[in-house]
């Protein structure tokens, strides 16, 4: 075989390591239903080039086509299985018996045959079989993409990149010396597409659980819109923790125009602006903050030992002059009208700045920055602090 052909295969096999891999990671983080499922696709996905390379120490000729025709049979069985629960096709119990004991039966009476026959002709059968399921995968794909789900369309794109390479890598079965280096290379780069396309079907499962996983851990104290906790004050299982004299940095953002938006825009452009809005407070937390939606109209960064003040302060100008960027509001639930909104939106601020070292539970501390935050709105600069000389909350200016 060819140094050009042995590439192309490393890189497939090293794809296929590293879908492997991150099934252990996710198997780690307690989605172990779509863990075994993804390290099993890597590993059928794998095993099927790997036989029919001959790659396997020991085995040649007759015992090689034996190996094949079981591995093409299996490979085909498993991840036809996987396919459909990924696809929804087991939704109906009904029909999920009738699928599953289908290519069950399938498979059992293609490995029968291939018995009474001589190996080549067994490898024959066991290639035909490979290809009516590779047919009924394909079908039930259109179906799911009809329905317009992402791991309908995401299989579109794999069964055709896995039929190219399966069929390289029949062809190649049956005549290893007259096989060119360059149908390696497609053999390969399709199978690479195909663990692409499968693996990201599989992640979107995997992300899609943890998100539900998150949302069953939070209960009612979860803001799907933003992604983020809801901090309820006086509701919440952190409402009785005690400031007990170590600093705790508090930053409260109030937008005060959110209702008078969703009055004209409706719920949708609000859901929008509210995504959109802590997807820049997100990207703008440092190290050991956390955010929390507050309310309907509010967010609030807490801080654990945070550096100083200043730091607090620096990090609430930021976010001012992140949050004041105007907004093209969505106002169609219709994803292909989610960009061509004519709404223009800037949120009007408010941001309490607190540093708060007394022994006070974090709702008293919570509640003192929500009301700095809305003190902020009568301010030119929007920011306010309490200042102790004077006693009374005060205007934070944009510059020190």
């Amino acid at each position: 075989m060819s140094v050009f052909a042995i590439g192309f295969w490393g890189a497939f096999f090293g794809c296929a390591v590293l879908s492997f891999v991150i099934s252990l990671l996710a198997f780690t983080r307690s989605a172990r239903r779509v863990a075994i499922r993804g390290g099993v696709a890597a590993l059928m996905s794998a095993a099927y080039p790997l036989v029919f390379l001959g790659w396997i120490p020991g085995i040649k000729g007759e015992s090689l086509q034996r190996l094949q025709a079981l591995t093409a049979i299996a490979s085909a069985a498993v991840l036809a299985l996987m396919l459909f629960l990924l696809l929804g096709t087991f939704r109906n119990s009904a029909g999920s018996n009738k699928t599953a004991w289908g290519v069950v039966l399938l498979a059992a009476a293609t490995f029968a045959s291939c018995l009474f026959l001589s190996p080549v002709n067994g490898l024959r059968v066991a290639l035909m079989a490979v290809g009516l399921t590779t047919v009924c995968a394909l079908a039930a794909s259109i179906l799911s993409a009809a329905r317009g789900e992402r791991a309908g369309w995401l299989a579109l794109a794999a069964l055709p990149c896995v039929s190219v390479a399966m069929a390289a890598l029949n062809w190649y079965a049956f005549h290893p010396e007259d096989t060119p280096w360059q149908l390696h290379a497609i053999s390969a780069v399709a199978g690479i597409g195909y663990l692409v396309c499968i693996g990201t079907a599989m992640w979107t499962r995997y992300a899609y659980l943890l998100e539900v996983s998150k949302v069953m851990t939070q209960g009612p104290n979860y803001d799907p819109v933003s992604g983020l906790g809801s901090y309820q004050l006086g509701a919440n299982a952190l409402s009785s923790t005690v400031i007990d004299g170590r600093p705790v940095g508090l930053l409260a953002i109030s937008i005060s125009n959110l209702k008078v938006m969703e009055d004209l825009h409706g719920r949708a452009a609000y859901n929008h602006a509210i995504f959109v809005c802590a997807t820049r407070l997100r990207s703008l937390l440092m190290a050991g903050s956390e955010l929390w939606r507050l309310g309907e109209d509010g967010f609030v960064v807490v801080t654990r030992r945070p550096e100083s003040g200043q730091q607090m302060i620096d990090q609430a100008r930021r976010m001012l002059k992140r949050l004041s960027r105007p907004v093209i509001l969505g106002t169609s639930w219709e994803i292909r009208d989610l960009e061509h909104g004519g709404a223009i939106w800037e949120a009007a601020l408010g941001i309490g700045v607190l540093l708060e070292q007394s022994a006070v539970s974090l709702d008293v501390a919570i509640s003192g920055a929500v009301g700095m935050s809305r003190s902020a709105w009568s301010f030119p600069s929007c920011m306010a602090w309490y200042d102790e000389a004077r006693g009374v909350i005060a205007e934070l200016p944009l510059a020190d």
